[in-house]
């Protein structure tokens, strides 16, 4: 076997030539597989719904298709080493929120004779696959972002705390900008800027955060001139939340940046205070805000939104926890089948965060599952490239962004299956939203970005010596030999 370069003596070696088309071999078969598993599910709630396959089938599946197989491209043309299932997995739920929007237009034409929004989606589909596409050409590698740190960080504040004074208050809370006929949630996008702003910083100063102050019952606290930008995110996490009565975009914000403070010191003391502060800041705004207060009143007690009006709490009380909880119980193990069920009785949000509860009715308790453990691979996979990343910008880069998807995703499925208040978010892919789509294109991007630099330093050569193992199992390592997960050991940048 030939340890250097090919027979021409330009490129990779022939092993690792193979290795790659492995991966975006095995991506394309993913993705093509997954357009099927969207096909089947469209004709399906076509026929449960009029007793027909729907007319526009082929239109649907071949757009879904083009928009994947761009996606593909783009991945294999300038992210040729990422990993092969990121990308698989986004056109699965994309697919599937497009197909749930769909069903659930007829049933709102219907019986609110609302206008349909699966063709806005598919409109701002287009748009995030642009941009993840755009992305990826202008990005050759996740550390240019760190020229841009605090040009980057001043614009996320100014977005951010824009929905307080221009924004439109809408079903209790102030999070959109309207500009003409179209809305946007700037903190889609901040969420993403702010974790390349922590990752910029905490590799900057972690080990000065990492260092202990004084000790209080028990905990080891940071110094106080170490703990400026703690306290400064969660001021800034309070305003948001008291202005703007966003609790989930406040929780993201704060906790995203807690997650990274303690993987890049690995000191328990910082998440506990960081929890505390959450607490402490929560309980006082929905003690002093009457649209945070009554969705916690609604939590406690679901059944509360149907009691007469001059009882009930006061503040913004809707029935759609209890009818979530009526949309689960139907669904049973397997579900009633899609195009049967009745989620749209929820109301105006059963196609943006409620859409939880019409896959938990029509794929039943089965398909709430998968759905899970989708985002949970998508995460791990994430959460996989932070692990292997040899740069601690990359590291904390690849961990903020997955634990941005993990908090999202708690914060929705949470406060639809009732484990914590509503929070208004928009579940990633899925649901209806499309801010929430491009920027979570955006992030997939970055994602795979950062998987691709992963995947090339370890084929490239080291030295004057070639790699000729592409990929070095964990097994074959030993505890003694592995670097530490955020150390800057390991293959120089």
């Amino acid at each position: 076997m030939r340890s250097g370069r090919d027979r021409a003596g330009v490129g990779p070696p022939r092993e690792v030539r193979r290795w790659i088309a492995r991966r975006r071999n095995t991506e394309l078969a993913l993705v093509v597989f997954a357009v099927l598993i969207v096909t089947f599910g469209h004709a399906s709630a076509g026929l449960a719904m009029r007793e027909e396959i729907p007319t526009g089938l082929l239109a649907h599946s071949v757009g879904l298709g083009i928009l994947a197989i761009v996606a593909h491209l783009a991945v294999r043309r300038f992210a040729r080493h990422a990993d092969p299932l990121i990308l698989p997995i986004t056109v699965l739920l994309t697919g599937l929120g497009l197909v749930l929007m769909d069903r659930l237009d007829h049933s709102y034409a219907e019986q609110y004779g609302s206008a349909p929004v699966a063709s806005d989606q598919v409109i701002w589909t287009v748009v995030g696959v642009g941009l993840f596409a755009v992305t990826l050409v202008v990005l050759r590698h996740h550390r240019v972002l760190q020229r841009y740190t605090y040009l980057g960080m001043a614009v996320a504040m100014l977005l951010l705390m824009a929905p307080a004074f221009f924004g439109a208050d809408l079903y209790g809370a102030k999070r959109w900008i309207t500009i003409g006929p179209m809305s946007i949630q700037p903190g889609e996008f901040v969420k993403v800027m702010i974790v390349v702003f922590f990752a910029s910083y905490l590799m900057t100063n972690r080990d000065a955060l990492a260092l202990a102050g004084r000790r209080f019952l028990g905990l080891a606290l940071p110094r106080g001139r170490n703990a400026g930008p703690v306290l400064l995110v969660w001021a800034v996490s309070l305003i948001v939340l008291f202005y703007e009565r966003d609790l989930g975009t406040s929780l993201i914000f704060f906790g995203v940046f807690i997650g990274m403070l303690f993987i890049a010191t690995h000191r328990t003391s910082w998440a506990i205070l960081g929890v505390l502060m959450f607490v402490v800041g929560a309980i006082a705004v929905a003690a002093t805000q009457p649209h945070v207060k009554g969705r916690v009143q609604a939590w406690l007690d679901p059944m509360v939104a149907f009691l007469p009006p001059d009882q009930q709490p006061q503040g913004f009380v809707s029935p759609q926890s209890a009818q979530t909880l009526f949309s689960f119980a139907a669904g049973d193990l397997t579900g009633t089948g899609l195009g049967e069920g009745h989620s749209y009785l929820i109301g105006f949000a059963g196609r943006s965060d409620f859409i939880l509860a019409t896959v938990g009715e029509e794929l039943g308790l089965a398909g709430v599952t998968l759905v899970i453990l989708l985002y949970a691979l998508l995460i791990e996979r994430g959460m996989s490239t932070a692990l292997r990343a040899s740069d601690p910008f990359g590291k904390l880069l690849a961990a903020g962004l997955s634990i941005v998807l993990a908090l999202q995703v708690f914060v929705v499925a949470g406060g639809v299956t009732g484990l914590i208040p509503l929070t208004g978010k928009a579940l990633p892919f899925l649901a209806q939203g499309g801010s929430s789509s491009v920027a979570n294109f955006l992030l997939v991007a970055l994602l795979i970005r950062v998987s691709d630099s992963v995947g090339k330093a370890s084929t490239e050569p080291e030295g004057n010596a070639t790699i000729l193992t592409p990929v070095i199992r964990v097994s074959d390592v030993s505890s003694e030999d592995r670097p530490d997960p955020i150390s800057e050991g390991g293959r120089p940048s």
